[in-house]
């Protein structure tokens, strides 16, 4: 039986949707020793789920710059606090790296954010907003993305909280890193629905989410 996915996930429907968090170990990575160590093993890995965060701005001229970059495989994500050490050569080396995918959304914003801490050459990256072009998926936001394809809830709750905070909490390490791991499990199920074209797709009327 076919996957049924839609052009446009009704966003109503996503609060009534069981949870998804990363059930793997959550590494946060505070010195450049911790950073050359979890970049080694995740440049041996086939592929790599990538995110970044940044302490949101509430008033008018506040600029901030990212603050966490976190990159998972399917076990382990690393959280790389750069608020505290910066872009060290060992990271500059992960972004530039061509040869494992390291997949996300929205990349063009990441990218952005981080050269604003040090210049790099763009590696091997993966967005999943053209890859769900293809399927005629006009939804951009990765919560509704994954509601459509796993019928899951990503909790969005501290996508607003303080990323500069000394110590992270757990919530927040629990978010960080299951916005990068879901990227891979979009990415491999796409993947899996395009090569056997397991889907329908279906169309509905929803205004689709803007993504900001």
């Amino acid at each position: 039986m076919n996957t049924i996915l839609y052009n446009k996930f009704d966003k109503h429907r996503i609060g009534e949707l069981p949870r998804v968090a990363f059930p793997g170990r959550i590494v946060v990575v505070l010195n450049e020793a911790e950073a050359e160590k979890a970049v080694d093993y995740l440049l041996s890995r086939d592929i790599l789920g990538i995110d970044t965060e940044t302490r949101p701005m509430f008033r008018k001229g506040q600029h901030h710059k990212v603050a966490l970059l976190q990159v998972s495989d399917r076990d382990i994500c690393f959280l790389f606090r750069l608020n505290i050490i910066g872009m060290p050569p060992c990271i500059v080396r992960l972004l530039e790296d061509t040869r494992v995918p390291k997949v996300g959304l929205s990349l063009s914003d990441d990218m952005m954010m981080l050269h604003q801490r040090a210049p790099f050459n763009k590696g091997y990256f993966v967005d999943l907003q053209d890859m769900v072009k293809e399927f005629g998926i006009e939804d951009l936001s990765l919560q509704k993305l994954y509601a459509n394809v796993f019928h899951e809830r990503i909790v969005k709750r501290q996508q607003l909280s303080n990323w500069e905070n000394p110590i992270l909490d757990d919530k927040q390490k629990m978010y960080a890193a299951t916005d990068a791991w879901t990227c891979i499990r979009l990415y491999e199920r796409l993947q899996e629905l395009k090569a056997t074209h397991g889907y329908d797709l279906v169309a509905t009327t929803e205004d689709p989410q803007k993504v900001g």
